[in-house]
């Protein structure tokens, strides 16, 4: 038969709904929607050619589909970014939480909700805002938050109580729900503001706190009044700093996009009330989607959990399905919202700026690439490379007197850090204090046959001189992969020895290779080495922090073997089990209240012992 799908094309539904490609090991490719999921799936498999690359290479993949029907085009729209969200498509435009960047994460769903500065966007309950460009840009607006509203500082998904209330009551800047009865609808008209600070709606917050202020003046309640008026100075000082674009004072989000043969770049300027509020940039890389399908994807992927959508949204050109998308979009705003594509006047204008703000991030990534192609190539040709060091892996190794010994393996792609792929290994064959030994287990385990779960480094980097390097050399050639990448040491310099900067150390060489006018590269190798040592570091601290804690809880009567591994994993350090309420420790699986009271009976006396001892050096 030459279409192996015909036969299922028969019973595929004519309605609207969702289909998913998957690959002949059964994991979905691809997840689309449609209006007609007989014709949409029939464009697939009954043409023998396909217009744009990416269906070309689609189709070769598909090993079979599946259809959801829906019983309408704008909930099939719904079900499909849900789904590309879940199985996380090879072949779709994903959206991914950008780690790069902070965000302000505001807990909604609790008692009394607090600000939280965080890099990874989950889906859970609270509301994110954000990604925003700096760490210095998310502090800055956390700190004029913080002394503008009243919202408690301290970081804890519930408050905890205490016995008396921090400074920052005393300066007026929280309610303090730690040590008193604090209204939450007071608390929450609080956090409200907040929300309309961070979505740009300073403008309507003045005018609402403004009638505020002028009925506690006409009540007499000046007091109330004054701290009104103040709260209403420092955010119009805010609005004096931003930008008027537009005279017509709607709210609207602008989109340009770009994009070149490695990256497409889309810029959103966020509008509110005719000010410019901010910009955000998206990128996604190496997409071989069509232009249509990639601002597709970002519409509804972006404003699926968006905590605000304003009135107008304008585009470069039209959706597939533009009145779904307003239909959609309304539904989650509960007004309407247009979807246009602007063709003359102040919104094309505006257009215009959002494109050039692509183009403008889009030349600056080109430039930065260029840049670290050249220093990889410099890198090359000093340490005489058999290839181009795209993929470049530092090891290195800690622990103290031979107890929690680990190693950690950090990666460089094109010259950055890529997180994603660094790993840490528990070394399990060394007891004492050997970092040779240790060396060469983490070695062995990353590189051995059939452990090679992420691509091999063009370049391998050991922390240490040439006793390291040596065993890195004899690991590489035990397993056959001595000429399939070059491997390099990196030492401290001697300062006793008035050593000038640090050494880097060959294979076969006896020297230290001079890096003379080409320091750079010197210091590019030592980020590297810096980087693999913070990450060792922290790794070793995180594994003695828990040994200590484990150990801390062996001395208590009641707490077995279950219920450690059960307080091992709520709370990481001991610090945090001795701040435990009686509830929290009893909400603990497999703990109940009298062991929860026992238990936070002995911290508490443990607590106290160590205060004594602390008191007594002290005299």
């Amino acid at each position: 038969m030459d279409n192996p799908f015909a036969e299922k094309l028969i019973s595929v539904s004519s309605g609207p709904g969702v289909y998913l490609m998957k690959d002949n090991n059964g994991k979905v490719i691809y997840v689309g929607k449609a209006a007609n999921l007989k014709k949409r799936l029939a464009s697939y498999f009954v043409r023998k050619t396909h217009p744009d690359l990416k269906t070309g290479i689609l189709v070769k993949k598909i090993y079979s589909f599946d259809t959801i029907v829906t019983a309408s085009e704008k909930e099939a729209l719904i079900l499909e970014s849900t789904l590309i969200k879940r199985y996380n498509a090879r072949y779709n435009v994903i959206l991914k939480d950008d780690k790069r960047y902070p965000s302000i994460r505001l807990a909604v769903k609790n008692d009394y909700p607090c600000l939280q500065i965080v890099r990874k966007v989950k889906n859970d309950d609270a509301v994110y805002f954000g990604p925003f460009a700096s760490s210095g840009a998310v502090h800055h607006t956390l700190k004029l938050i913080n002394r503008t509203f009243k919202l408690r500082k301290c970081i804890s998904e519930q408050v905890k109580p205490r016995s008396r209330p921090c400074l920052n009551f005393q300066m007026g800047l929280c309610l303090a729900p730690c040590c008193y009865d604090v209204d939450k609808q007071v608390y929450n008209k609080i956090v409200n503001e907040v929300r309309m600070f961070l979505n740009g709606q300073i403008h309507e917050l003045v005018k609402t706190l403004k009638n505020e202020m002028l009925s506690a003046a006409h009540n007499e309640e000046f007091e109330i009044a004054a701290k009104l008026r103040d709260k209403i100075f420092a955010l119009e000082k805010t609005v004096e700093k931003q930008i008027v674009v537009t005279t017509d004072f709607v709210d609207r989000d602008v989109i340009g996009m770009t994009r070149n043969d490695m990256y497409t770049v889309i810029d959103l300027l966020l509008i509110r009330k005719g000010f410019l509020q901010g910009i955000r940039h998206f990128v996604f890389k190496d997409t071989i989607s069509s232009d249509h399908e990639v601002l597709d994807s970002f519409v509804k992927q972006y404003y699926r959990n968006a905590d605000y959508v304003p009135k107008e949204i304008l585009l470069p050109f039209a959706l597939l399905d533009t009145a779904v998308y307003n239909e959609w979009l309304s539904g989650i705003k509960a007004s309407k919202v247009n979807i246009l594509v602007p063709k003359r006047g102040t919104k094309i204008r505006l257009l215009n700026m959002a494109n050039e703000n692509a183009e403008s991030r889009l030349q600056k990534m080109v430039d930065e690439l260029s840049a670290q192609t050249d220093l990889l190539n410099k890198l090359r040709k000093k340490l005489q490379l058999q290839q181009l060091p795209h993929r470049i892996e530092c090891f290195d190794n800690s622990g103290m007197m031979g107890t929690n010994m680990v190693a950690g393996m950090v990666v460089f792609v094109e010259g950055k850090p890529d997180k994603k792929h660094y790993r840490r290994f528990t070394i399990k064959s060394v007891d004492i204090q050997d970092d040779y030994a240790c060396m060469k287990e983490g070695l062995e385990r990353r590189f051995k046959e059939n452990n090679h779960t992420d691509e091999l480094p063009q370049l391998l980097i050991v922390d240490g001189g040439k006793g390291q390097l040596n065993i890195a050399v004899d690991v590489l050639k035990k397993l056959n992969l001595n000429n399939s990448l070059d491997v390099i040491g990196i030492a401290k310099k001697d300062v006793q020895k008035k050593e000038p900067q640090d050494k880097i150390f060959k294979p076969g060489r006896v020297n230290p290779i001079n890096f003379g006018m080409d320091i750079e590269l010197l210091y590019f190798l030592q980020r590297i080495r810096d980087e693999a040592h913070r990450y060792a570091i922290a790794f070793h601290r995180k594994k003695r922090t828990k040994t200590a804690l484990r150990s801390n809880l062996d001395t208590i009567a009641g707490i077995g073997k279950k219920r450690k591994a059960a307080l091992l994993k709520k709370f990481t350090s001991f610090k945090k089990l001795n701040q435990a309420s009686i509830d929290e420790l009893a909400d603990v699986p497999g703990m109940n209240l009298k062991v929860a009271q026992s238990l936070h009976k002995a911290l508490s006396n443990s607590d106290q012992s160590d205060a004594v001892g602390k008191s007594k050096k002290l005299s």
